[in-house]
């Protein structure tokens, strides 16, 4: 399996406290993560299933030879044990949350 990833496609910008909501109601555990434009993460993976949800800003995540852009709004399904990397592109912070849940 590899990364899935959910478009936003409302209208209204995304509140991190429903977000967060939404992601604890799925049996994630979550967290509120920034990170500084041009912040890199080099391959890497987790033992847990993983989604990022982004609150405001870009971040690309890397899996085998494809690259996921996530914008405002967009959320990743990131299955436990997949090598991924990631980016902050352009010149602003990302803020995002990330859920984590063990099988």
């Amino acid at each position: 399996m590899s990364l899935r990833v959910e478009r936003w496609n409302q209208d209204a910008v995304p509140v991190a406290r429903e977000l967060r909501e939404v992601l604890q109601g799925e049996g994630y555990t979550v967290s509120e993560w920034t990170d500084a434009s041009g912040t890199v993460y080099p391959p890497h993976s987790h033992s847990e299933d993983q989604s990022h949800w982004i609150i405001s800003g870009e971040l690309e995540i890397r899996v085998h030879d494809q690259t996921y852009k996530l914008g405002t709004g967009d959320r990743d399904f990131l299955p436990a044990n997949t090598m991924h990397a990631a980016f902050v592109p352009g010149d602003e912070p990302v803020r995002y949350l990330i859920g984590a849940k063990h099988r």
